[in-house]
């Protein structure tokens, strides 16, 4: 059977969500982050050199991580066709790929920096602790934040003229992908005018019974308050 190597308030709950959808029996082997500093423990450097997640293994024994890549094996080995993936060739196909790309290679690594600067002064001595908001506040206002408003806004666009979804007329993997920096920009920016699009299908995919299903496997997934 299939193992996922799951980090709470990860992007790994994709993983299971994508299991859920392609109703793939799996086990999940559970990792908690430490609540001071965020970090994922140990004992996923035992899993994987880097110790991150989402990992798995499959069911020859083999290990991988990186959601796309994971997202992509697990497509072509499982999908009976339960997902709506575009013909080789296709426009769909492009933005199928590009998405699924997109989410890791562009978006993520902008919110991550965001939650850095949100989170730089935490820790420090109170002495410097006005020093450094000052500096984080301006690295948020002249750097993260507009180039992530620009992307939201891109997104928003994105999801009208695909009819709510990102890749083609209809809910794909590529959707799943993107969910997490949704999720997360949902929670770090907020949502505001033109970004009607993206509540709509935060809220579409929240309802979905596979989404449910992943969560409850999961556990809590804060990135949703």
């Amino acid at each position: 059977m299939l193992t996922v190597h799951h980090l709470n308030n990860s992007r790994s709950q994709r993983v299971l969500w994508l299991l859920e959808e392609l109703a793939v029996p799996y086990k999940v082997v559970r990792y908690e982050r430490d609540r001071a500093t965020m970090r994922a423990p140990a004992e996923l450097q035992k899993i994987h050199p880097l110790g991150k997640s989402p990992v798995i293994e499959t069911e020859e024994g083999d290990r991988f991580a990186e959601t796309g890549a994971i997202i992509e094996y697990l497509i072509e080995r499982y999908d009976t066709g339960r997902l709506l993936v575009p013909p080789p060739g296709t426009p769909e196909r492009r933005q199928w790929t590009y998405w699924l790309h997109y989410a890791e290679g562009s978006a993520m690594p902008l919110l991550l920096l965001k939650l850095v600067f949100m989170r730089m002064p935490h820790g420090v001595p109170f002495f410097l602790r006005p020093l450094v908001k000052k500096i984080a506040r301006t690295a948020q206002a002249k750097v993260t934040d507009p180039q992530l408003s620009q992307h939201m806004l891109y997104w928003a666009d994105a999801l009208r003229q695909g009819n709510g979804w990102f890749a083609g007329k209809a809910f794909s993997a590529a959707d799943i992908m993107m969910s997490f920096p949704l999720e997360a920009a949902a929670a770090r920016i907020g949502l505001g005018e033109g970004h009607g699009p993206i509540k709509d299908f935060l809220e579409r995919i929240h309802a979905r019974p596979a989404f449910l299903r992943a969560l409850d496997t999961g556990g809590p997934y804060e990135l949703l308050r």
